[in-house]
């Protein structure tokens, strides 16, 4: 099995290599690319126009690359401009803190195995919680042990977004099929002013859970299982569609 890692924490990422060494000492090779620095909250961000510099990673273990983008440049990039596409699986991650609800609409780790599914390669998109007592070794080994059971068993791609909890439930990672919550954040902009005078927001926020119920992702990691929420590209609303039709023939 050949596997592409990749992340938004960056080339430094700690999740990233617990996967890497992980794979590795399953005897699976991996391709490593991922950007420089923190790209948090990049979503599928392109970046377009602008001069993206590369350079291979210092790593007797592995081929490694480290692009100055976007995670999902250093995915297009290396599948396309470098032509290789030939991997089994790209994994995205492991993030440090949750991907959950509607934050994935902003995950530069969903992002980046978005890009995977879109060149038709099985993809994870893999978080921990924040505050998770869970090492990044034993959730790589969780994520590894995920990853070889659903490609036995699922013969197409397909995009899944996994989280871990704060604890596993009854002390063993335990799967559990969701749809995605609903999540916003309370006083998410602060303003602030420099002593030069510079005038600037910074985004954070508490988090506020608009749906946290029964069957979504929040509500499973918040019970200890690890999520694992199935994505798609098409974001059509097919319903809508329906609708239209009837009001254009009107």
């Amino acid at each position: 099995m050949r596997i592409l890692l990749t992340n938004d924490d960056g080339i430094q990422g700690e999740g990233l290599w617990a996967l890497a060494h992980e794979i590795k000492n399953r005897g699976q090779e991996i391709v490593i690319a991922a950007p420089f620095n923190q790209q948090s909250g990049m979503s599928h961000a392109l970046s377009f126009a602008n001069e993206i510099e590369y350079k291979r990673f210092d790593n007797p273990d592995c081929e490694a690359w480290a692009f100055d983008g976007t995670p999902t440049d250093c995915v297009k990039i290396y599948l396309e401009a470098l032509n290789d596409k030939n991997f089994d699986a790209v994994i995205s991650g492991i993030n440090d803190g949750s991907n959950l609800a509607t934050d994935v609409l902003y995950s530069g780790t969903v992002g980046a195995a978005l890009e995977g599914f879109l060149h038709a390669i099985p993809s994870l998109a893999v978080s921990r919680d924040k505050n998770s007592v869970i090492d990044f070794e034993t959730s790589a080994e969780v994520i590894v042990d995920y990853l070889e059971k659903i490609l036995s068993v699922i013969h197409e791609p397909f995009l899944h977004n996994l989280n871990i909890p704060k604890n596993f439930r009854n002390d063993k990672p335990e799967f559990i099929s969701t749809r995605l919550g609903k999540r916003d954040y309370i006083n998410a902009f602060t303003s602030r002013t420099d002593d030069e005078g510079r005038a600037y927001f910074r985004i954070g926020g508490k988090i506020c859970d608009l749906d946290d119920g029964e069957g979504t992702d929040i509500y499973a990691v918040n019970l200890g299982f690890v999520s694992v929420t199935p994505l798609q590209s098409d974001t059509a609303d097919y319903e809508e569609i329906v609708e239209l039709r009837k009001i254009f023939r009107g």
